[in-house]
This record gives C-alpha cells, sequence and structure tokens, in this order.
C-alpha cells in the first residue's frame, strides 16, 4: 500500500510537468517555425530548471503523488527526447553527444514498459539519473545558444561542453545500475507470483 495522499493527482508538482509538457510544442515551433535559437535556447533552459522545481515543490508541500512519480521522469524523458532530436536535426549539437543521449533514453524507455508488461514493482528514479538528466537539460540549450547569434554564444558553447561531459557519464552510470534493480524487481516478481511469471516466461 502506498502511503496516504499518494494517490492525489491535482497537485502543484503534478500541474508543474503537465506545462513543461506542454510548453515542448512551443520550444519547437520557436526553434523551427521562427528560425529563432536564442529563444528556443531560453525556453529550453526554463523548462530544464522547472525540472528541479517540481521535485522541490512535491518534497517541500507534502505532495508526493503515484502519478507525479511517473508522469515527472516521463516528462523529462519525452523533453529530452525531443529537444535532443531537435537540435541534432537543427544541427547544433555534436552528433555523438545527441546519439549518446537518445541511445540512452530509449535503453530506459524500452527496460521500463517491459517491467511494466511484466508486472514488476515501478523502479524509483535514482540520483545519479535524475543529476544526469539534469546536466545535459542545460547542455543542450547552452549548445543551441552557441550557434545562434547571441553575443554570449562563444561562452555558451563551453558551458554546454562543461555540462554534457559529467551529464553523459551520471546518465550512463544510473542506466548501468539500473540493470540490477531491474532483475530485482523480476525476481520479486516472480516470487510473488510464480503462476504468472510462468505463463510470461511461455509466451517467449
Amino acid at each position: 500500500m502506498g502511503r496516504r495522499g499518494e494517490d492525489r493527482i491535482l497537485t502543484l508538482p503534478n500541474a508543474i510537468s503537465v506545462v513543461r509538457l506542454l510548453l515542448v510544442p512551443v520550444f519547437l515551433w520557436l526553434l523551427f517555425g521562427r528560425d529563432n535559437r536564442e529563444a528556443a535556447a531560453f525556453l529550453l533552459g526554463g523548462l530544464g530548471v522547472t525540472d528541479w522545481v517540481d521535485g522541490y515543490a512535491a518534497r517541500h508541500l507534502g505532495q508526493v503523488s503515484t502519478l507525479g512519480k511517473v508522469l515527472d521522469p516521463t516528462a523529462d524523458r519525452v523533453m529530452l527526447g525531443a529537444a535532443v532530436i531537435a537540435v541534432l536535426v537543427d544541427g547544433s549539437i555534436p552528433l555523438w553527444v545527441g546519439v549518446a543521449v537518445i541511445v540512452r533514453e530509449a535503453l530506459v524507455s524500452a527496460a521500463a514498459v517491459a517491467l511494466a508488461a511484466l508486472g514488476a514493482r515501478r523502479i524509483d528514479v535514482q540520483w545519479a539519473g535524475k543529476a544526469g538528466t539534469f546536466a545535459l537539460m542545460a547542455a543542450v540549450p547552452l549548445f543551441l545558444a552557441g550557434h545562434s547569434t547571441a553575443s554570449w554564444r562563444h561562452p555558451a558553447i563551453a558551458l554546454g561542453w562543461i555540462s554534457a561531459i559529467p551529464g553523459l557519464a551520471l546518465a550512463w552510470y544510473a542506466a548501468v545500475t539500473y540493470v540490477p534493480v531491474a532483475r530485482e524487481a523480476l525476481l520479486e516478481t516472480r516470487a510473488a507470483d510464480p503462476d504468472r511469471a510462468g505463463a510470461l516466461g511461455g509466451r517467449r
């Protein structure tokens, strides 16, 4: 059983996560519709900051919810994935950095879906993954600003690399350490319901 109040839906942190998702198309419009890299970078940077704001609000307002535990990392992945693909298409981010981010996000998302399909318990987001995502959400708009006409474009590129390298290291570290945790979650599921686990295994 979850803790009391965790079944709430209408909370400030959840509202922030929804707004973040709704602003992703605005970012794409600024980048491709208005061809304004600087404005798109500022919006994306602001969305990255709100990743910290909704978590802070959830903890300090006592509004941690089951929905929020799913919605927040989902918003992170949608935002980061859309941003990286868009900036790759724009040509403002190094190809290997963009590919490393996309591959990592695809693997983690696929693992989460597979665990849910197998009935395993949900795995909480790790601090390393959260920190890595935050650093990458800073790096992407910085690379974008670095290819704009902004007066600070050269420092932006340097700051982009400073954020991207540790961000990738943390994100991939979290992905690797996710493996034994996911295995443990599957073993717990099999131990709790061997008939279901056997049926799922027989479908392979």
